[in-house]
């Protein structure tokens, strides 16, 4: 299968490793030169580990690399399967990418883009043959991340919604189809993670290490949501979080924060940049580690935990009501594209839908804002004491 991809950056030149890992003949594009001469001494770097840790040999490695192209005009992608475009995250940019490339690649030529929070329907809009576009979101970095939303638009057609599927599970990927909605599934129901997190500091209830201390220890996730903003770049992240919320009309759930607004504005954007809720050296380490276990006052890291919980449960089950994905789709999202400790649905079963409304039937009448409803889902099955996967 011949795979075109658009854009030589880390998302676009990890996609192309993972599709010629799997024998696919790749031709990756971008109009700077530089930035393909980068991607390509970036994989050889990569191969080279992998080689150094006995997961590969040198003749998977020279396999690999005999498998992609690096071209510079988009003339280049003619003979494409499907083609992935993963580029800035600007709706007119890709809009005038995707009509220019159509007018080489063939009729059945799948054209898929790799955004994150754009819609898929108003980048197939810009197609001649709208039904040959699809949403295909990989996660960073796209060789380990197991999770691939896949997100057909209202043009989108069957056979190639099909035909998607089967080509990104043949490429070992953990497929979740997503409705055309604002974040999709991971980067919707993951909004509570940061946004009540932030919340939580903002009334002062908690300094950045307590609530990433609470979250990790009594919760089990690999990263604090302060130490994840870091990583991902609060310029991103708000950014991410701005567009969701406006996409929603202002829907008060997805509210940004102005704390990371205003360390946004003043260049604190995390590891990148050497600050951000933490101090970072030249290496991207923390200067000053989490305190200390003792330091930390139990009913407070329990009630941060409860709180944070609770409101992601009730954003994965808002996106099952409104048919966002399928339940498992919804779980699957969470645990292998951002490595949740478990499916979201799951742990509200094990924490007890009736405790899932309690919990949150307790915010919404300290707080009487709407950010606090609870999902019609959640109360109908403690109505009708059911879980969710019966």
């Amino acid at each position: 299968m011949n795979i075109g991809i658009i854009g030589s950056g880390t998302m676009g030149s990890g996609i192309a490793q993972v599709a010629a890992t799997s024998g696919c003949t790749v031709k990756l594009y971008d109009t700077n030169q530089a930035a393909l001469d980068k991607a390509k001494a970036s994989l050889e770097k990569i191969l080279n580990r992998l080689i150094e840790k006995g997961r590969i040999d040198t003749e998977e490695k020279n396999r690999i690399q005999g498998n992609i192209q690096y071209v510079d005009s988009l003339r280049g992608l003619a003979d494409s399967n499907l083609t992935i475009e993963a580029i800035i995250e600007n709706l007119e940019i890709k809009q005038k990418v995707f009509s220019e490339l159509e007018t080489y690649v063939a009729d059945d030529c799948i054209i898929a883009s790799n955004t994150s929070s754009l819609s898929i329907a108003s980048i197939a809009a810009s197609l001649q043959k709208p039904e040959r576009c699809v949403g295909i979101h990989f996660f960073n970095p796209a060789p380990l991340m197991k999770l691939v939303e896949v997100i057909p638009a209202i043009q989108t057609s069957k056979k190639v919604l099909e035909k998607s599927i089967q080509t990104i599970s043949d490429w070992k990927k953990v497929v979740a189809v997503a409705k055309d909605t604002p974040g999709f599934i991971v980067n919707r129901v993951a909004r509570p993670f940061y946004g009540e997190a932030l919340r939580i500091y903002e009334e002062g209830l908690a300094d950045f290490a307590t609530i990433d201390y609470s979250l990790k220890s009594l919760g089990g996730f690999r990263m604090g949501p302060f130490e994840l903003m870091d990583f991902i770049g609060n310029d991103v992240n708000y950014t991410v979080t701005e567009t969701v919320f406006t996409a929603f009309y202002f829907d008060p759930r997805y509210k940004p924060a102005f704390t990371q607004k205003r360390f946004a504005e003043a260049g604190y954007l995390g590891r990148k940049s050497g600050k951000g809720y933490y101090d970072y050296n030249e290496n991207g380490k923390r200067v000053i580690q989490s305190d200390s276990e003792e330091s930390h006052d139990a009913n407070v890291s329990q009630l941060i935990f409860n709180r944070v919980l609770v409101m992601l449960i009730n954003e994965a089950a808002d996106a099952l009501f409104l048919n966002i994905a399928s339940a498992e789709d919804i779980d699957n999202a969470m645990t292998k594209g951002v490595n949740y400790p478990k499916g979201l649905l799951a742990w509200a079963n094990e924490k007890g839908i009736d405790w899932c409304v309690t919990k949150l039937d307790e915010l919404y009448n300290e707080y009487h804002e709407d950010r606090y409803r609870c999902s019609p889902l959640l109360r109908k099955l403690n109505r009708e004491n059911k879980m969710f996967f019966n």
